[in-house]
């Protein structure tokens, strides 16, 4: 039903005149012995709601004159409440007579032939609900909706029917028949007027792709409408991020094929001319900050191609720094002005204040475990504070990472006076304990099995807690840890572990290692990109020796594998009591996965506060990212250079001396050979021959003992592999070098006449090298990295490792 309003204004002199003439009539009708009033309504046909009820919906009452137009506007606000199926109205003399039909009552709601989506899913999108009132209104928009449903997951040839079986007692049940039908995949993406870029580049920018058979994991083969919109905004900002400023999508459409069983994508574009930057420029209006103070900040430089995400980075970034150097209210903006002949983008990043404005009072929502001082104390502002965009995206990255939270915003409105602004930080909480089990394998411990049982909101406080332990095939360990992100009410992170560790190294060494023991730790930032740790770690260490008795490959002679004597001299308990430390300066975009900037580590470790160790340890060390979006277009392809020192020294000739305290080289920090296997070791083993003590090599059996000075270095070129979008894989090709020296040992036997002579070789800082190809693999199982890597430069009987392999995942 619908219903027409039509709206008039009359004058009073109309109005007044009207009124006599009902007034006339009216008295002509009494007259005659009629009147024209409604002087009763009679309802009929209503069971299960009540006459009151029906009456309260009525437009016409008693007292009213009978008015046709009035009569009908009763009969469709009826009709509109939905609770009826027929309604008629008749005038019985005075008496106006309400005939109804009640619609049903819904009984129950049944979805039959859905396999796909869920009933608790299907049961979301209807508005028909048990014991509610039942409309065949209801039910056809009931399912249009399950078609939209249906239409979002590719299923565009799905049916919905509603089916009403009519019980007693004025009841119905509603079952939709549903008939799923498979789904409608994208069988082709076309693109027409691209000339600067092939099919294959621009299919790669967009979230929309052609189905195959690896896609069983994904969706993006899937048509969806709105995913098209959010294609079309994908290209425009790919091709403004490589200068084509006149850039235009002039059609996308998705054809659905006769079978109704595939979509065709189609992108109509004009791509223009390819624009670069001419002039750069900077004008200022804000007081204290001159042009000069402002250019240095410039990151472009004249004659690179137009880059609209660079510009806007750029340009945003000039505005952080300002604000974080004491110009809390400066903005800036960006003005271009094109040159088509020259096909050059002169830019200009003009600074201005904006408005002023102060938190008045800030708001906390939606916390209901979470403490507010909590969430308050991520904030980078307080009450009468400056309020600037850069606090409002601070204050929202800073609460995400906390990881409590499945949303957050930084909303602002009006304080009590313009420059005044309530701030309110809204956070939807979410579980924050975890139960983990997982699983994986890694080339230096095999198999790999672990469980964890953590809190991260302990109690609301944003104290972390949490046990964990792993058993792998050459390593076992159990960890007991506490973290205070906010010691002391104060930016400083504090914590303790407890620890129990038991390594099998006799994969590559001829010793075991057992530890236990306790760290305590604490770290504060001097701001957002310098930060300290600190820790003291008091730790039971065994060293022992494992059980070697094998048959030597000779005629008729057995030999019986003794350790080498500096592994033996290690062989005991000791007590570590070490104080570290560590001072970094990150620049880095990303610290989970950086593309630009640099980070810088400097490490000390100092043993014998306490103890029989007695050493002191330092390491320094650096990373340094370049993405290459300026040569290859894409953010795909980067470059990764990575390099490190380090040097330790026994203080004392009192202390302990032992070989698990020393650099090692090989593994992670030297790709291609086995973890420790390059620098100094023992390079000849014991043997008993016929009873007879006789020095011989046994390739791939010497001991790895260590050294005290080490350097690594490392170029790394990050790129992605054809297809790698669509499954998780990037490549990446790399060059290793790294050396190790220097003896560090008990004792040293190195004269033949000694009865422990052991000889020891690869003590050099010759530099090893390798190069080899890697790939990583955001599998459904876990991360994946592989890494293929041959030597290129080698010490003699070096301990080569080709291939490392490693995966994992948490469930």
């Amino acid at each position: 039903m619908a219903s027409i309003c039509i709206f008039s204004s009359v004058s009073e002199d109309a109005l007044a005149r009207r009124d006599a003439s009902d007034a006339e009539a009216n008295r002509a009708a009494r007259a005659h012995g009629r009147s024209d009033m409604v002087e009763v309504i009679t309802v009929k046909g209503n069971h299960r709601i009540e006459t009151g009820t029906i009456l309260s919906y009525m437009v016409v009452q008693p007292g009213d004159r009978f008015s046709a137009d009035e009569i009908d506007r009763t009969l469709k606000t009826l009709y509109a409440t939905g609770l009826f199926s027929d309604v008629t109205i008749n005038r019985a003399g005075n008496e106006l007579v309400v005939n109804v039909v009640e619609n049903p009552i819904v009984n129950r709601i049944a979805f039959e032939g859905n396999s796909a989506v869920k009933d608790a899913d299907l049961q979301k999108e209807v508005a028909l609900r048990p014991r509610a009132v039942f409309s065949s209104q209801a039910a056809a928009a009931d399912r249009q909706k399950l078609l939209d449903l249906y239409a979002s997951k590719a299923r565009y040839g799905a049916t919905v029917i509603p089916q009403i079986i009519k019980l007693s007692h004025n009841r119905v049940d509603v079952i939709y028949k549903i008939n799923e039908s498979r789904q409608t995949l994208v069988y082709k993406v076309v693109f027409v007027g691209n000339k600067a870029f092939s099919q294959a580049r621009l299919a790669s920018v967009i979230s929309s792709k052609e189905t195959e058979w690896y896609r069983f994991f994904s969706s993006s083969d899937e048509y969806n409408p709105e995913r098209m919109k959010y294609d079309a905004e994908l290209m425009r900002r790919f091709y403004l991020h490589n200068g084509y400023v006149d850039f235009r999508l002039e059609n996308a459409t998705g054809e659905l094929s006769a079978d109704r069983k595939n979509f065709i994508i189609t992108f109509t574009v004009h791509e223009g001319p390819r624009y670069h930057i001419g002039k750069m420029d900077v004008s200022s209006s804000l007081k204290h900050v001159k042009k000069e103070d402002v250019t240095k900040y410039i990151e472009l430089f004249p004659h690179q191609w137009y880059d609209g995400t660079a510009i806007t980075k750029n340009a945003a970034s000039m505005q952080e720094k300002l604000q974080a150097n004491g110009h809390p209210f400066a903005m800036v903006r960006t003005d271009i002005a094109r040159n088509p002949e020259k096909k050059t983008v002169d830019l200009l990043f003009e600074v201005m204040e904006g408005p002023k404005v102060y938190v008045e009072r800030i708001d906390i929502n939606g916390n209901t475990v979470t403490k507010d001082d909590v969430i308050r104390r991520q904030l980078p502002m307080a009450e009468g504070d400056p309020y600037t965009p850069f606090d409002k995206k601070y204050s929202k990255a800073s609460l995400q990472d906390l990881g409590f939270f499945k949303s957050v915003s930084v909303d602002q409105s009006q304080g009590s006076a313009p420059d005044k602004s309530n701030i309110g930080v809204n956070v939807v909480e979410k579980p924050t304990g975890e139960f983990s089990l997982g699983g994986g394998y890694a080339t230096d411990v095999g198999p790999i099995g672990n469980g964890s049982v953590k809190q991260h909101n302990l109690l609301g406080t944003g104290m972390d807690a949490g046990v964990s332990g792993s058993i792998a095939y050459w390593q076992k360990q159990a960890n007991v840890s506490f973290t205070d992100p906010y010691f002391l009410g104060r930016n400083i992170v504090a914590g303790a572990d407890i620890f129990w560790i038991q390594n099998t190294n006799q994969t590559y060494q001829s010793y075991n290692q057992d530890q236990i023991g306790m760290t305590f730790r604490f770290g504060y930032a001097f701001n957002n990109y310098l930060s300290q740790s600190w820790s003291y770690s008091l730790i039971d260490r065994h060293v022992s020796v494992g059980s070697y008795l094998s048959k030597y490959a000779t005629k008729n002679n057995d030999y019986a594998y003794v350790p080498s004597i500096y592994v033996k001299e290690s062989i005991g308990w000791s007590l570590l009591s070490q104080l570290s430390t560590t001072l970094s300066y990150d620049r880095r975009d990303n610290r989970m996965t950086p593309r630009r900037g640099f980070v810088l580590r400097l490490t000390g470790d100092f043993a014998g506060l306490g103890g029989n160790v007695k050493y002191a340890r330092g390491k320094a060390d650096g990373e340094y990212y370049v993405p290459l979006d300026s040569l290859t277009g894409t953010h795909d392809w980067g470059l990764q250079f990575k390099a490190g020192a380090g040097y330790m020294g026994d203080w004392s000739k009192s202390g302990d001396v032992s070989i698990i305290d020393n650099f090692y080289l090989g593994g992670a920090n030297l790709r291609g050979f086995l973890q420790g296997g390059a620098g100094p070791r023992s390079a000849h083993e014991l043997y008993y021959v016929n009873g007879q003590k006789q020095y011989r090599p046994i390739a791939g059996q010497e001991d790895l003992i260590g050294g005290r000075f080490i350097y690594t270095a490392s170029a790394q070129l990050n790129f992605p592999l054809p297809a790698g979008d669509a499954i998780g894989i990037s490549g990446r090709y790399f060059i290793d070098a790294g050396s190790l020296s220097g003896l560090r040992l008990r004792h040293r036997h190195t004269n033949p006449s000694d009865s422990d002579y052991t000889p020891i070789s690869g003590n050099s800082m010759t530099p090893r090298v390798s190069t080899g190809f890697g790939i990583t693999w955001k599998s459904p199982f876990g991360m994946v990295n592989i890494d293929a890597a041959v030597p290129i430069r080698k010490s003699r009987n070096d301990r080569l490792y080709p291939l490392r392999f490693g995966f994992g995942q948490q469930f």
